[in-house]
């Protein structure tokens, strides 16, 4: 069947989902943090990630949104709330399913099938989990910057600008690629957002020259690797 990552911080859920997706046939791995459920992900590599949205040390929509900036695995999001909002943002956020507590085993392990049927026969192009461009390195899944060998340290929303960029080094983003991956398909025209984040990480990465990231005027911003 599948390997299946669950990120949880509930012993008595953790425990359930094990053995109930074992009896179905699944592999099963666990994570009960935000961080050792994105570690996990890239180093077991499972078929299908199975996410709580209330975890002790991240956000369960920032944890969906960090493995989103290296693998398409599927996703589907546990929540204890069926508000609206927090669905359409889970699902902005590259979440493919959101189930609402509480559920049947059945239910999940349907939805498990649905989006391992809808997965791509041959699978995208994955980014590496690490990134290195020349003398800038990224680690996507411990959000670390080093330049030239030195640590760089960036705000959440700064590293996923950067990690964007990253991902199609020497590609032209426009300013709407970058609001829609970074801050939602909900926002198009506030490129003054955009202007602002390069502004900043070119000061931290010493680029006010803009040789590093590079200005296409009126359309966007490109990330030329340095020797």
């Amino acid at each position: 069947m599948a390997t299946v990552l669950v990120i949880d911080d509930d012993p008595s859920l953790l425990r359930a989902l094990r053995l109930g997706l074992k009896a179905g046939g699944h592999e099963v791995i666990t994570a009960d943090t935000g961080e050792r459920g994105i570690s996990q992900t890239a180093l077991k590599s499972p078929d299908v990630v199975v996410l709580d949205m209330g975890l002790p040390d991240l956000d369960g929509l920032v944890v969906c949104q960090r493995i989103r900036q290296w693998s398409e695995v599927p996703i589907i999001v546990l929540s204890a709330t069926g508000a609206e909002d927090r669905k359409i943002d889970s699902l902005n956020g590259g979440a493919d399913d959101y189930v609402t507590k509480p559920f049947s085993m059945g239910e999940l392990e349907a939805r498990i099938r649905a989006v391992l049927r809808n997965r791509p026969t041959e699978p995208d192009e994955q980014t590496s989990p690490e990134l290195s461009l020349g003398t800038l390195e990224l680690d996507l899944v411990h959000h670390e910057v080093r330049l030239k060998g030195a640590k760089v340290n960036l705000t959440s929303k700064e590293f996923s600008v950067l990690a964007y960029l990253a991902r199609y080094a020497g590609r032209t983003c426009t300013h709407q690629m970058i609001l829609h991956a970074v801050w939602g398909t909900g926002y198009g025209d506030e490129a003054a957002y955009v202007h602002a984040y390069v502004h900043r990480l070119r000061q931290k990465l010493n680029d006010e020259s803009g040789t590093l990231i590079q200005t296409t005027p009126g359309v966007g911003y490109s990330l030329q690797p340095q020797a």
